[in-house]
């Protein structure tokens, strides 16, 4: 399901579950590598991207979702949403940089998945970014609002959770949802050479996860009482 290969200073997780869609077990799984990251010393950056040519990440588990008991391997659905909501504010929040090699579609949980990193880079000729959530009929937590708004510039954010608009590679950097574009073959290349630049950054893990958690924690949200990190962490507490 996944991949962790480290070069130097530079981790890469590689998700390798084809459309990588998310259920309880892909949560887990993932947060079981993060352990192995986490607990490194030294200077030290992580990048995701996908072993799929065309996938990111494809979003929720759906047909887990409608008929878990059919795909039991897929885990506890009674605990998905909480477990997920915590994976992202662990992921916002790592302590070492973290850069997402977008290559392909990134929906849905795919693309919250990819906004919690530091940095994006996108492939440039194929794959779009989408939340595509109003046009599945599913309402967007709060948490996962908060994490779009601290993301996304305001118009931005309106046409993406509102109107679920599909954006390309040119038009997310345009709009400064990505970072970077490039070719497919030079994609991941190129944002791992980028990781080993910021690595140094992550020799100090608490310095570098606390001024995340000040960035995105209590009090940093316009218009709410908490940050998105605080509120993915504390899904009860918020209403769709």
């Amino acid at each position: 399901m996944f991949q962790l290969t480290r070069d130097a200073d530079v981790f890469t997780l590689t998700m390798d579950a084809g459309e990588n869609r998310w259920n309880t077990a892909f949560v887990r799984g993932l947060a079981a590598v993060l352990d192995e990251v986490e607990a490194s010393t030294g200077a030290a950056a992580l990048v995701t991207t996908a072993s799929s040519p065309k996938f990111y990440s494809n979003g929720l588990d759906l047909a887990w979702r409608r008929d878990p008991a059919a795909h039991p391997e897929a885990g506890d659905p009674a605990v998905f949403a909480d477990e997920f909501m915590k994976l992202m504010a662990r992921v916002i929040t790592f302590p070492v940089p973290t850069l997402a090699a977008v290559n392909g579609h990134a929906f849905g949980a795919g693309l919250m998945f990819a906004l919690c990193h530091d940095i994006r880079h996108m492939r440039a000729d194929r794959g779009y970014l989408c939340a595509n959530e109003m046009q599945l009929g599913l309402a967007i937590p709060t948490p996962e609002l908060a994490l779009f708004r601290h993301k996304l510039s305001q118009d931005v954010f309106f046409e993406t959770v509102q109107l679920a608009r599909r954006w390309t590679a040119d038009e997310a950097l345009a709009r400064g949802i990505v970072q970077a574009t490039a070719p497919v073959d030079a994609l991941l290349p190129g944002a791992q050479a980028r990781a080993a630049e910021l690595a140094p950054l992550g020799a100090k893990r608490e310095l570098y996860r606390g001024q995340k958690e000040r960035l995105y924690g209590e009090n940093a949200v316009l218009n709410g009482p908490h940050g998105a990190a605080y509120m993915l962490r504390n899904l009860s507490l918020y209403g769709h």
